[in-house]
């Protein structure tokens, strides 16, 4: 009878588990635990108001209990592992949408990929489109709850999309399954301030992975740089005062008299000796592009503008169009405009057309951008300068709210069966070794298989006829990474063209940053400050860039037009409205 009874005990513990099935793509799969909160797998969205995927499941189990890891060798906390057994990576398979650029290969053709299957077992087929078709289908996709795939790559969620589709039970709370990505866990744990950037505010919870590649850069996306061959024409004329010759060296510090003096010869004279006067431009730049933007202009009057006009000062959301200074500054640089010292198509000109124009012969005097080497033929005639001082003696630079942390980058709909093992495998892609293959390319194409001295990978010479640009793209996906001090000191290299920028910026910018001055960061809002959002925002941000360009180009801005603006802002634009919703979501962030 005792016999009997262990052989029923063992028959009911066996159907227990092959009971556990999914109904998914692959059939005699054990159904994976799922943490506290998270649907059940196999789920799909019910047309119910509260689908049945809100029940609570179970704790995560540890290895040795997790259903999976009898039957597929499911396993997390070993990075030198598999994730699953052969019998997991020939069952089981995930589908992974994601757009691409245009030069990369196919996903499911890239050596990383091959690399991070052999590492882990886990199978991923990778759908890919275009990034102009994802934004076309990405509704389409979330709407199609009987055909999505289990997740999405360079997803692109917004923080008002995350909240909509997390109220509906549609994405998977990924903060319930952090016990399954030791990577991501610590890099929470460790960093607090990409947490909060992550937090839906309205539960608590985290519902996409992140983009982490840290290197100083984003902050300042202007420098200026100067023809040197040019403006020693103009001090050997004596058309400078106050300069020699000698001075004309990286980190040069010109006032606001000097410049002008500068560009008035670059404009009167045939500097690139073509036979004309009317071909040289003396200062350029893009109009409200992302990089080379007009901003740093307004640090001669001490502000540290950006194209959102929004920065933080002393812990406060400031706009910096509220400041009397925008306007004498904004006038100051009409002045400019007027004189013909600021060529008209930098207000005109797209980023592609900039670049073209800066290629052979030499018509750039001065211009704002990221770096020299991407606008003109020959860089080496050009130094990189300090913030122009004003006529009041203000020296200071652009703070740019471009992130070094994305968020949104990748979600996992809840109708993906095993939702641990994939993000168990996307937790790879945070260590910084496989990160950096992520974001330049695979050990054997892009780095050598050894490593240096200091256990860092070792770019590989680049095939003959191949930029640095085009191998990249090729045989990078991209996505999400955690690249920051530690893998710059001790994983990979920065390439050279960040290094030299970095070397820049720290001689040309970082300087000239006040300390009670910082970007704003990623918020995290509630769904009413959304609302308050998406009503006024864009109307404020069309209302700016409106006046600003009139101002700029015809003469500038008079007393009772500033003060006619100021009251707008202070009304119909509701501006005040919206500074507290950032406000708001800045000190949780802070908070935090």
């Amino acid at each position: 009878m005792k016999n009997l009874k262990k052989w029923l005990a063992l028959l009911m513990l066996v159907a227990m588990v092959f009971t556990l099935t999914a109904c998914g793509s692959k059939n005699d799969a054990p159904q994976a635990a799922a943490p506290t909160d998270a649907p059940a797998a196999g789920s799909s969205e019910s047309t119910a108001a509260e689908p049945a995927a809100e029940e609570k499941a179970e704790e995560a189990a540890p290895v040795s209990d997790h259903p999976l890891s009898a039957t597929y060798g499911f396993q997390w906390m070993d990075p030198t592992a598999p994730i699953l057994n052969e019998k997991g990576a020939q069952e089981l398979s995930f589908r992974v949408y994601s757009s691409k650029n245009a030069s990369a290969l196919d996903y499911n053709d890239m050596k990383i990929m091959a690399d991070l299957y052999a590492q882990t077992n886990v199978q991923v087929n990778w759908e890919n489109v275009s990034e102009s078709v994802y934004s076309q289908q990405k509704n389409l996709i979330f709407g199609n709850k009987d055909n999505r795939p289990d997740a999405i790559y360079h997803a692109g969620m917004g923080a008002g999309e995350i909240i909509k589709y997390a109220k509906r039970k549609v994405l998977v709370p990924i903060s319930d399954y952090l016990d399954y990505m030791p990577n991501f866990k610590k890099l929470l744990e460790e960093r607090p301030d990409i947490k909060a950037q992550l937090l839906n505010v309205e539960d608590g919870k985290i519902y996409s992975l992140p983009r982490i590649e840290e290197m100083g850069l984003l902050q300042s996306p202007n420098l200026l740089f100067l023809n040197i061959a040019w403006t020693k024409a103009a001090i050997a004329d004596g058309a400078v005062e106050g300069l020699t010759e000698d001075q004309l060296k990286d980190g040069l510090s010109l006032t606001a008299a000097q410049m002008e003096q500068i560009l008035t010869y670059f404009r009167d004279h045939d500097m690139n000796g073509n036979g004309k006067t009317d071909d040289e431009r003396p200062m350029n730049f893009v109009y409200n592009n992302w990089q080379g933007n007009q901003c740093d202009l307004y640090g001669m009057f001490g502000l540290n503008d950006n194209l959102e006009h929004r920065v933080v000062v002393d812990e406060k959301i400031t706009y910096t169009v509220q400041d009397d200074r925008f306007r004498d500054a904004t006038n100051f640089i009409a002045n400019w405009v007027d004189q013909g010292l600021i060529d008209k198509v930098s207000f005109e000109q797209s980023q592609d057309n900039f670049l073209a124009n800066g290629k052979g012969l030499e018509t750039y005097g001065a211009f704002y951008w990221w770096e020299s080497e991407t606008v003109v033929s020959n860089p080496e005639n050009y130094i990189v300068c300090s913030p122009l001082v004003g006529p009041n003696g203000d020296q200071t630079i652009c703070v740019s709210n471009n992130p070094e942390i994305s968020t949104g980058e990748v979600i996992v709909f809840t109708s993906c069966q095993y939702p641990e093992v994939l993000l168990a495998y996307f937790d790879r892609y945070y260590d910084p070794v496989i990160s950096a293959q992520i974001n330049y390319g695979p050990i054997g194409i892009v780095y050598e298989e050894e490593r240096d001295d200091k256990g860092m990978l070792v770019q590989k010479p680049l095939p003959e006829g191949v930029t640095s640009d085009e191998l990249r793209l090729q045989n990078a996906p991209l996505g999400i990474i955690n690249l920051g001090e530690y893998a710059w000191n001790n994983v990979v290299h920065m390439e050279p063209r960040a290094q030299l920028r970095l070397e820049r910026l720290q001689l040309c910018a970082k300087p000239f940053v006040p300390g009670n001055v910082k970007p704003c960061p990623n918020l995290q809002f509630t769904l009413e400050e959304l609302n308050t959002l998406s009503n006024y925002e864009t109307n404020l941000n069309d209302y700016i860039r409106t006046n600003l360009i009139a101002w700029l180009m015809k003469g500038g801005v008079s007393d009772d037009a500033w003060t006619a603006f100021q009251n707008d802002l202070n009304g119909k634009v509701n501006l005040a409205g919206i500074q507290k919703v950032y406000q708001d979501a800045y000190d949780r962030y802070t908070a935090k």
